[in-house]
């Protein structure tokens, strides 16, 4: 018998607190995030049967999804957004929870706030009413989005009910091409295995290019595992990790350091320990992507065509249906295609490091006279250092406004929507019908991608404006 395990095995076996037979595993939940869309219900389920949040100091709130970038010092206009807004003041304030509202200093998106404040750390299990908490696997963690009726659950108990998932190791090999960022290594991949790819696993990402990543290019990837039918995604810690997580506000300090270190540094896949399924990529094949289509998994190196249909396959009628809805046809390019918006932000690319990608493209340039930019960082403390490193006076020159914090285009629940019929390009993490507003078209990228459509107006590889300035 193998008595190797997986990171994923370590983690989860180390929080069971009970497992059923035949049935799930009761799991316990270090870290719960919530935020103003999907609390209020669970806290009226709390109320009604008369009990108290557990661990309040386990609970983290903070406003994000329907919050305005722009005036937040005003009252929000929307009815809906501002009682979900008032509801989630008043629920942290009653059972005693961390609350980062409008114009708090610590406010920002969920998942970028929480790796941020030191919230997320290597070894913990962490859950959120929003399906993309699996960003917060890139620290070594087990975490995933929940519904509201498990949002009650875990405020009531600390814990939570669920079957053990599969696991999966994604291995990509090799070092990236020029212009290739973490965001086209997500996008490659489940363009590769489709959005149905990974369901019913938990994935581990190893090999040179994860451990080449920064934390935050790591935390694009883990973000974007659900968009593959993943469970979550995680990422095995390392110095880096440390290095990163060391000295925020919640992080251990003094011999409480030492000893999460000690565990920390066991959070590894023990060598012959057997995945239930494992792919490997060549990191050579990845170049600058963008989506097509209507899926994530719709997705294609940014040189090449539409591809074809294949009339055997049974989902050719919604790959077509996808295609009308984008006004695009097989075989078209993408390259050249005109666009209306640029969306630089949400939990997947909204952290310094993509505002300083996107800031070293457009450097020196302007943007273009038919795009509308929204420039919207994660938090107030990337919106700080935006202004302090310089980035916000070059993109102001280049003729770009920087927003206030919030989930932003992301998805159609704030003000920030684009109209129907029109194309943004989108450093978000999901382009439905509808995603980010009424009949939008929204075809998903880097950071560089992006900064590219915004100074020419149209879909541009970087790669082209990058090497004419190293030209």
């Amino acid at each position: 018998m193998n008595d190797k395990k997986t990171l994923f095995d370590k983690v989860w076996d180390s929080h069971v607190v009970q497992h059923i037979e035949n049935g799930p595993d009761v799991l316990f939940i270090d870290r719960h995030m919530v935020h103003e869309v999907t609390s209020p219900v669970a806290f009226l389920g709390i109320k009604n049967r008369d009990i108290e949040v557990m661990y309040p100091e386990k609970t983290f709130a903070t406003a994000d999804h329907n919050t305005p970038t722009i005036n937040q010092h005003l009252p929000v206009e929307d009815p809906l957004s501002a009682n979900q807004l008032r509801m989630l003041e008043e629920n942290s304030n009653e059972f005693g929870i961390s609350y980062w509202g409008l114009g708090h200093e610590k406010n920002g998106i969920v998942h970028v706030v929480g790796p941020e404040y030191g919230i997320t750390q290597p070894g913990a299990t962490i859950v959120c009413g929003d399906s993309h908490t699996s960003t917060h696997g890139a620290f070594g963690a087990i975490a995933f989005g929940i519904g509201t009726s498990e949002v009650e659950m875990v405020l009531a108990t600390q814990c939570i009910m669920q079957t053990k998932p599969k696991s999966m190791r994604i291995n990509v090999e090799g070092k990236l091409n020029f212009g290739v960022t973490s965001k086209d290594v997500a996008l490659y991949i489940i363009s590769q295995l489709s959005t149905s790819g990974a369901t019913g696993y938990f994935v581990e990402y190893a090999g040179q290019v994860f451990r080449d990543m920064t934390m935050e290019g790591r935390m694009t990837v883990c973000n974007l595992s659900i968009e593959m039918g993943a469970r979550g995604g995680m990422i095995a810690p390392d110095e880096k990790t440390f290095e990163y997580v060391k000295g925020r506000e919640f992080t251990p300090t003094g011999a409480a350091w030492d000893t999460a270190m000690d565990y920390w540094k066991t959070l590894s896949t023990d060598a012959d320990a057997q995945f239930d399924k494992e792919i490997t990529f060549d990191a050579a094949n990845i170049e600058p992507m963008i989506t097509y289509g209507t899926n994530p998994g719709m997705g294609i190196g940014i040189s090449h065509g539409i591809p074809l249909a294949d009339a055997k396959d049974s989902g050719a009628a919604t790959y077509h249906k996808s295609l009308k809805y984008m006004n695009f046809s097989e075989g078209d390019p993408m390259m050249g295609k005109p666009i209306d918006f640029v969306f630089l932000g949400s939990c997947t690319n909204g952290r310094i490091e993509d505002f300083r990608l996107f800031t070293s493209l457009v450097k020196g340039r302007k943007k273009a006279d038919n795009v509308t930019a929204w420039l919207v960082p994660g938090s107030h403390k990337v919106e700080k250092a935006i202004k302090e490193e310089g980035l916000l006076a070059i993109l102001e020159e280049a003729g770009f406004e920087l927003r206030e914090p919030g989930c932003s285009a992301c998805l159609a629940m704030n003000d920030d929507k684009v109209p129907a019929g029109k194309y943004a390009v989108s450093t978000s993490n999901r382009n439905f019908e509808g995603r980010q507003g009424p009949g939008s078209r929204t075809l998903l990228a880097s950071p560089l991608v992006a900064a590219a459509a915004a100074v020419t107006g149209k879909v541009t590889d970087p790669r082209e404006l990058m090497e004419a300035e190293t030209a």
